[in-house]
């Protein structure tokens, strides 16, 4: 376990969440701002990646679990994102859809924001949220957060504005 708060817990994912992370990844409303659901393939490749980042960094997105059931309802956590000519500290949030309007996308995004400043000692912390999700930039605005900037990023043959939400320690 990474850490834990009032209703969660985060933790590294392992090839077993594979089926849990497929409900977040392969629902249509949940991947509206990626264009798209995964495939099993990407989905796999997906769950690499974050395997890969704990080992490279110490973290990347951790499997957010239920305290009270025990089963993982999403994902947040703290990766390295490419902006502009860049690298940038980033929490990012995806759940389930059944759980969203629960509150825990905050209650996990704050615990990682607190995460990145007082374990990693990070001076800034950002959330990169394309322009059409407002639900994902108001739990940026409830995390402290206040817009930076803008870029455009090209993604599966998409032009997205995405904004970049800042918060400093």
């Amino acid at each position: 376990m990474i850490f834990e708060t009032e209703r969660l817990y985060l933790r590294e994912m392992e090839q077993t969440d594979f089926e849990a992370l497929c409900k977040i990844l392969q629902d249509e409303d949940t991947m509206y701002a990626y264009e798209g659901v995964f495939n099993n393939d990407e989905v796999h490749e997906w769950l690499d990646r974050q395997i890969a980042r704990y080992q490279k960094w110490g973290f990347g997105l951790w499997a957010v679990v239920l305290r009270e059931t025990d089963e993982m309802i999403g994902q947040c956590g703290l990766t390295m994102q490419p902006w502009k000519e860049k690298e940038v500290l980033e929490i990012g949030y995806l759940f389930e859809r059944s759980y969203w309007h629960n509150g825990y996308a905050i209650e996990s995004a704050k615990a990682c924001k607190k995460y990145a400043f007082e374990i990693l000692d990070a001076t800034e912390v950002c959330s990169i949220i394309r322009d059409t999700n407002i639900a994902s930039q108001n739990v940026a605005i409830r995390n402290g957060m206040v817009i930076k900037d803008a870029w455009m990023k090209h993604y599966r043959g998409v032009d997205m504005l995405h904004y970049r939400y800042v918060v400093y320690r």
